[in-house]
């Protein structure tokens, strides 16, 4: 047990000391980076006046995909399966069915054009629009019909999808809730002092809202109330969220990016390396969370280097661990010819030992029921080798 913990410090260190910074990225802009979508290992930027630009390598490069576009304020993308749609302040909507090299206008049945943003819940796409509510479409864009009934404020800026449920947030009306795929809305604002919602996230069943003013809001049973969780978080102009794993992001207009690991108990600002601090949307993308700002591009960072804990990959393909992250399951495949058990150990990021197992089958079933959201390390040992990876619980 000393030796793992040994070992897990030793990486943490690394992580936290090589390069532990924020990094420029080679984006050509001159306006904001309003949005940003991934979509396995590419991700997209939706950059004011400059429309759609795609990195495949992890930000190095950056190619404008505007083929098809007719307007390049592109504020809003979501990616549907294969599929991306791109939300513009003038023109609707656009779908790409080839990873962004053509676009297609797809704005049937919408009665306003300026798309602020976007989200998809199975296979429906909602569309929000500045001034005409929300539009949802069952058919890939082929046709939007209105969704508003409710909504007493129809200025929409973001959307969060948690299970059946969507909620949107609204500029000056607060945040509303759909249990019905968006036939009817209900406003859900008790506890919420600023209504002038920008980002919406979700962490397994608690709902985060990012203010304009007010900071940051956390409901844990389904927007019934709110509280503002805002300890650390110097600056309450919040732009944007995002979440990896159990931990998540915000962006700041002014203050840079904080990180909270704790359900936004309490709040850190993550800013080295940074020449600007005017945020205005963040993504995770593989191993890396990447920032859009105002004046000075894509930035981005190892997500390990700010959360502390590295990647461990197995050390051969022999072994598989899924889903990942988890809920109460998970499912070990192992490819071995001989009939000596396996032992299964997890450990939390303090090297603690919560769980062990014999691992008696090429393929075997854990329950982690009893264990807890956060970072954990999978240990696989045999008397040849020892195999490690990081898993994340999520409930």
């Amino acid at each position: 047990m000393k030796f793992f913990t040994i070992i897990l410090t030793v990486l943490i260190a690394i992580a936290t000391t090589t390069n532990a910074q924020w990094q420029q990225t080679n984006c050509s802009h001159s306006g904001r980076v309003n949005c940003f979508t991934a979509s396995g290992t590419n991700i997209f930027a939706g950059i004011e006046n400059e429309g759609v630009l795609l990195s495949t390598d992890n930000g190095v490069n950056w190619t404008a995909m505007n083929t098809g576009l007719t307007n390049f304020g592109v504020r809003s993308l979501v990616v549907s399966g294969t599929d991306i749609f791109a939300g513009t302040a003038g023109s609707g909507v656009f779908l790409s069915t080839n990873n962004g090299a053509s676009w297609t206008a797809v704005n049937t049945g919408f009665t306003s054009d300026d798309v602020r943003s976007m989200a998809v819940s199975v296979t429906n796409i909602f569309a929000g629009t500045y001034s005409a509510g929300v539009f949802l479409s069952t058919n890939n864009g082929g046709n939007w019909t209105a969704v508003n009934t409710g909504l007493t404020n129809t200025s929409i800026s973001s959307f969060a999808v948690c299970g059946s449920n969507i909620f949107v947030g609204t500029n000056g009306g607060g945040v509303f809730l759909s249990t019905d795929n968006g036939t009817n809305w209900t406003a859900v604002n008790t506890g919420i002092t600023n209504m002038d919602i920008y980002s919406l996230a979700v962490i397994g069943t608690d709902i985060f809202v990012a203010t304009q003013g007010g900071g940051v809001f956390l409901s844990t049973n389904n927007g019934g109330n709110w509280t503002a969780v805002n300890t650390g978080l110097t600056f309450n102009y919040v732009t944007s969220l995002v979440v990896s794993g159990t931990n998540i992001f915000a962006g700041t207009n002014g203050g840079g990016v904080f990180l909270s690991t704790n359900n936004g108990g309490n709040w850190t600002a993550v800013n080295s390396g940074f020449a600007d601090t005017d945020v205005y949307s963040l993504e995770v993308c593989g191993t890396n969370i990447f920032a859009g700002n105002d004046t000075s591009g894509v930035w981005k960072r190892a997500l390990s280097e700010i959360t502390g804990i590295e990647d461990l990959p197995f050390l051969t393909n022999t072994i598989s661990v899924y889903p990942n992250p988890a809920y109460d399951i998970i499912t070990v495949n192992t490819e071995r010819n001989s009939n000596t058990d396996l032992t299964l150990s997890i450990f939390n990021v303090m090297g603690k030992l919560v769980k062990t197992e014999k691992l008696k089958q090429n393929q075997q079933q854990i329950n982690i029921g009893n264990l807890t959201n956060g970072i954990y390390i999978i240990e696989i040992k045999s008397k040849e080798c020892t195999e490690r990876q990081k898993l994340i619980i999520q409930k």
